[in-house]
């Protein structure tokens, strides 16, 4: 059997972590970038991946973005590590160079496996969940702080989709992490929702790293409360709670912990002292955030349901502020989203 012809749609810190794995196993996936300097970088000096488990230099096979359209290659994979703000344009885009049998996956944050599906077809989708860290701040080089020996995926077949291939697409993930299979692929996608919303903005509107967050007074209260608004209103939605980052079906079985359990579990595995969050290094780099993904869907699912999210409300609104220069992250807004714990 051949391998896989793959493409990496996105090489941020991420997509390029995977590549660069795939590449050193022997694959030769094709990398699709739309930093125009990171492009031209690696195709210079090579990609370099600094890890805790070593580093990593490889010479994957990189075009720009708008390359995309001189294609004439179909491809058996595609795995989009585009921001999910940007899923629906970005799979149309590489939509026409997937193969008639070829799967897609989003390995992203936010609930984005509906819209790969709504653009190439339930027979063509594999959801999944990403869990690692990295960072990159100059073309070229990614700081992995998650190497491939504590990064996370889970992956699964939506509703009436090819869950008989959810092995193809966890067999090159396993090149890079530990990779776990789910049967409701979309409650696991959730419960990854919930672990964000209590993370990601939040500890970037503090303008912390996540460790030092985590030590600042009163924002566990934060996370926690968050992360439980975003869990009732994915249980009003029919999503199981399930165990995600490793975790065992007992963990999780008292609803009433599960936000504390999942926490613990993150800050433990996943996060290492100095690391930021996405969305903080997309603040830092002047770009909009994830935050409508993330703790703004739950905001808005919690409505069309008339469930109250008042942390995520604030959480929203203290981003868009940020976003629109009005505010600068700083642990003083701690107070605003602990007015809102109640």
């Amino acid at each position: 059997m051949t391998d896989p012809r793959i493409a990496v749609l996105g090489a941020g810190a991420n997509g390029a972590s995977i590549g660069a794995d795939l590449t050193a196993a022997g694959f030769d996936p094709l990398l699709v970038e739309q930093w125009p300097a990171h492009v031209e970088r690696m195709r210079a000096d090579g990609l370099r991946i600094e890890s805790p488990d070593g580093d990593l230099h490889v010479r994957p096979r990189v075009i720009h973005l708008c390359e995309v359209a001189e294609l004439t290659e179909r491809f058996d994979v595609v795995l989009m590590l585009m921001k999910a703000y940007d899923s629906r344009w970005a799979a149309h885009l590489v939509a026409p160079y997937l193969a008639p049998d070829g799967l897609m996956a989003g390995v992203q944050n936010g609930m984005t496996a509906r819209v790969v599906e709504e653009v190439v077809g339930a027979e063509r989708t594999i959801g999944t969940v990403i869990e690692c860290s990295a960072t990159m701040d100059e073309p070229g080089v990614v700081h992995r702080h998650t190497g491939v020996s504590r990064s996370w995926y889970a992956v699964g077949a939506l509703p009436g989709g090819p869950a008989e291939r959810a092995t193809e697409i966890g067999g090159l993930l396993g090149h890079s992490g530990t990779v776990a299979y789910m049967d409701d692929i979309e409650s696991a996608k959730w419960m990854k929702l919930v672990s964000n919303c209590t993370l990601l903005v939040t500890s970037a509107i503090l303008g912390l790293p996540m460790l030092d967050a985590l030590h600042t007074p009163g924002y566990r209260d934060v996370m926690v409360a968050a992360g439980e608004e975003a869990l009732a209103v994915g249980i009003a939605r029919g999503h199981e709670i399930l165990p995600i980052f490793g975790l065992e079906p007992h963990e999780v079985a008292d609803p009433a912990t599960v936000v504390d359990t999942m926490t613990d579990k993150l800050f433990a595995g996943f996060v290492v002292p100095g690391a930021t969050t996405t969305v903080l290094q997309d603040w830092r780099k002047g770009r909009h955030s994830e935050v409508d993904d993330l703790n703004g869907h739950v905001a808005g699912e919690g409505r069309r349901r008339g469930i109250r999210t008042p942390v995520n409300d604030v959480v929203v609104e203290l981003a868009h502020r940020i976003e629109r220069r009005e505010l600068e992250p700083d642990p003083s807004l701690l107070e605003s989203m602990l007015d809102a714990v109640g």
